[in-house]
């Protein structure tokens, strides 16, 4: 899942790199694309079976888009990767065109590796690397895993950006892979979290718990939405659980509600509940931090 800031157009970076077009098509919502297969229907039962083994091991993912962006997606120049798929049902999410698998492009595990091998120099001179993003990357357990590989392989840095829903897909050995993960918490009241998301709470704070038992280095992210998740009591809660994990997050980002993704809802036919609501306000936002900065956290 991403960050609900929306992903700024790079079509160049100054002083580093202009990304040249790739063969990730433009569809009409941008991101959306062909479908589980393109023209699956159009599959024999053979090959739909061998397009699924293929999904399975991994060999085989579904692209929402990329991005290639400074200083947004973790350290340096990032090559961010997002992923379609995802199990939550985020109110205020920017890009609901990635909550179905079928709605991304098929993409093989080489040309990924093909194009992340591309980028290497402006990696090393950025101090930068891959960011998995999505919709939710464990939704794709197998592809991501054998892209966070590639990448070690490759002595390229990796990050995951996810909620941790679906943190019990990941095993010890791709958790290794991984050189930073951005974790979402979406909530610190349960019922909250639920209205936010339609999902449970528990399953980010035992991930969370899990990387910090484990030492795997975290950037926190949290989206202030006015009427939502900004009061004090929801905010003390969610500075309480980060706290708990202080020895490996390395900062904390209060990221301020916008709506630029309602034209999505829209075109795609769903119910956006935040029609009409404005960002934070000044006075908010500095309160809001200043509750992670009394845990002792370093906020953003």
């Amino acid at each position: 899942m991403s960050a609900p800031t929306a992903a700024p157009s790079h079509d160049g970076i100054a002083g580093v790199y202009k990304p040249q077009p790739v063969d990730v098509p433009t569809p009409r919502v941008r991101g959306a694309a062909a479908g589980i297969g393109g023209a699956a229907e159009d599959l024999t039962p053979l090959e739909r079976a061998e397009r699924f083994r293929q999904i399975r091991e991994g060999t085989l993912g579904s692209i929402h888009s990329w991005e290639l962006v400074t200083a947004v997606d973790g350290p340096g120049t990032r090559m961010t990767m997002f992923m379609s798929g995802c199990p939550l049902r985020c109110v205020y999410c920017h890009n609901p065109d990635t909550f179905q698998m079928k709605d991304g492009t098929m993409q093989s595990l080489s040309d990924i590796v093909d194009r992340i091998r591309r980028y290497r120099k402006i990696f090393r001179a950025t101090k930068g690397g891959v960011t998995i993003s999505g919709g939710e990357p464990l939704f794709q357990t197998p592809f991501v895993r054998n892209v966070l590989r590639a990448c070690k392989e490759m002595g390229v840095h990796t990050c995951v950006d996810t909620s941790g829903f679906l943190g019990a897909r990941a095993d010890d050995a791709m958790l290794d892979d991984v050189d930073l993960f951005l974790l979402d918490v979406k909530s610190g009241i349960p019922e909250i979290y639920k209205k936010v998301t339609e999902r449970d709470l528990e399953p980010t704070i035992a991930f969370g718990d899990r990387l910090a038992a484990r030492g795997n280095k975290i950037w926190i992210r949290f989206v202030l939405v006015p009427g939502w998740t900004d009061s004090v009591e929801n905010v003390e809660a969610v500075a309480d659980i980060v706290a708990r994990w202080k020895n490996v997050v390395e900062r904390v980002e209060v990221l301020p509600f916008h709506n630029m993704g309602q034209d999505k809802w829209e075109n795609l036919g769903l119910d956006y509940k935040l029609v009409g609501l404005t960002p934070p306000d000044t006075d908010t936002v500095k309160r809001v931090r200043e509750q992670f900065r009394s845990r002792g956290l370093t906020v953003f």
